[in-house]
């Protein structure tokens, strides 16, 4: 059996390393969750928060919205600011996303930096500008047998104020276990319309977001998004302008060139729009109809998997393979391109045959 004096040592042992393990404790709750400061921009802003939270979460909870679709998970990469101070080492989540001069110049996923500590960060100022809206939804009209037009009515704030061609962060609800999440739609409806903003969305197979959208959302619901959000737009030049897209990516493209025939703005352009069939192609009657009246417009639908017997006349090859029948010489174009990954990548590689220098070429890539 154990002496008195034992049991005394054994007990002031436990004692003692009971103490030890709550003071770490203790200091690692005061690390990562005691007060932080945030400062935004050299003074710009200056938040005071609770430590322990991700720097994308924090800001959001002080209104200023960086936009973000992969709900954290550091996958997409639309979340970079500059961390100039206290944002610890670059995890190995954000490697892959950061190049060699982005980390150089202290660019990093936000939803991956924790305040831990004082942190000083550097934003672009148009994110000052982006806002969370309550809408209502308002209409959902079939554009094609996958692709659909939201309409969305603003309630708070009751207006909105963007530039053709920027998107929005539309939060779905949850459903059927199902949690909420965010995703990045582009705004299709007119920047003289601030009191609504219309979305068009394409349904992707076992998606959460168009599922919900397409399935779930009724009219009349609330729904919550923040923006206006994105550098992708018309450039003020009298430069001839190519347009690119394929399905959803349609909705900038519906935007800008609107918002051209609106505002008068007289430009030389052409629209390649890449469908598979004849049932991918919407808003045709609409586009002839802008063909007469924006100044020296021209509209080419092209379709990769007509059948031959189908009685269109229209192009049948993808669009890298169309553009020199139309643009045999781009090196005067500015070229606007939204849709897949490879939709852009394959048109870039065919306009810079043609002569389009990379820095002329502006896209919006959906991921």
């Amino acid at each position: 059996m154990l002496s008195s004096i034992a049991v005394a040592l054994l007990f002031l042992t436990c004692t003692t390393l009971t103490l030890s393990l709550l003071l770490v404790l203790a200091e690692k709750w005061i690390l990562n969750y005691g007060p932080c400061s945030i400062d935004v921009n050299n003074g710009q802003k200056k938040l005071d928060v609770l430590g322990g939270s991700s720097l994308l979460g924090s800001l959001a909870e002080n209104e200023i919205f960086i936009p973000s679709a992969c709900g954290g998970r550091g996958s997409c990469a639309y979340c970079k600011v500059k961390v100039l101070n206290g944002g610890g080492p670059v995890s190995p989540i954000e490697s892959p996303y950061l190049s060699d001069q982005e980390i150089k110049d202290k660019v990093r996923l936000s939803c991956q930096v924790k305040v831990r500590q004082d942190i000083k960060v550097e934003i672009p100022d148009e994110l000052f500008k982006a806002k969370r809206f309550q809408a209502v939804a308002s209409s959902k009209k079939m554009l094609t047998y996958d692709t659909m037009e939201l309409g969305l009515d603003l309630k708070e704030p009751g207006q909105i104020d963007f530039k053709a061609g920027q998107y929005i962060q539309l939060e779905s609800a949850p459903y059927k276990g199902r949690d909420s999440v965010i995703r990045a739609y582009s705004i299709s409806s007119l920047p003289s319309d601030q009191n609504r903003i219309e979305l068009i969305m394409r349904r992707v197979p076992e998606g959460i977001c168009t599922t919900w959208a397409f399935d779930h959302l009724e009219a009349g619901e609330r729904i919550f998004f923040s923006g206006p959000y994105g550098e992708f737009k018309l450039q003020n030049t009298k430069a001839p302008a190519v347009f690119i897209a394929g399905g959803s990516g349609m909705a900038p493209i519906w935007s800008i060139l609107r918002d051209m025939q609106e505002r008068k703005i007289s430009k030389k352009s052409i629209y390649f729009f890449s469908g598979r069939t004849f049932d991918d192609l919407f808003f045709t009657d609409e586009l002839r109809a802008l063909e007469k009246t924006l100044p020296d417009f021209k509209y080419i639908p092209c379709l990769t998997r007509e059948p031959e017997d189908s009685g269109w006349t229209g192009e049948r090859q993808r669009i890298p393979e169309v553009l020199p029948r139309y643009i045999p010489d781009a090196s005067e174009y500015e070229a606007y391109l939204c849709g897949s990954s490879a939709l852009i990548e394959a048109c870039c590689a065919g306009l810079s045959r043609l002569g389009l220098k990379d820095e002329k070429m502006y896209f919006d890539k959906f991921e």
